[in-house]
């Protein structure tokens, strides 16, 4: 069992940066993925970004590449999403998700290859 809990969300203004934490209750070696996920009432949960926590390798949706960054800190069993350039139809509430099971590349961002999930935590980009 991995508990997670996210902040780092708020308010900012397009073109703004905020950074996510999400803390583990287990080192996040314990897990195999590590993502991202958003979503927007009334749309289905979307794959931000995700990492392969042995090796570091990551994973970005189109719509976060080149401006969102994924990142681990293992000693302090963080996951950090660092985004930057924020636009309004960045404005979700975001999840942090993580997983023991072995995920086949093309899937690493689907929600339902995440066992782990938690309270997430509330962006929006307005000006």
């Amino acid at each position: 069992q991995v508990q997670l809990v996210e902040s780092g969300g708020g308010s900012v203004q397009p073109g703004g940066s905020l950074t996510l934490s999400c803390a583990a209750s287990r080192s996040t070696y314990s897990t195999n993925y590590m993502g991202w996920f958003r979503q927007v009432p009334g749309k289905e949960r979307e794959g931000v970004a995700a990492i392969y926590i042995p090796s570091g390798r990551t994973y970005y949706a189109d719509s976060a590449k080149g401006r969102f960054t994924i990142s681990q800190d293992n000693a302090k069993n963080t996951l950090f999403l660092k985004m930057n350039s924020l636009k309004p139809e960045d404005t979700a509430t975001y999840y942090c998700a993580a997983t023991i099971r072995v995920i086949w590349a093309g899937n690493v961002l689907r929600d339902n290859e995440y066992k782990y999930w938690g309270q997430g935590t509330q962006v929006t980009v307005s000006s």
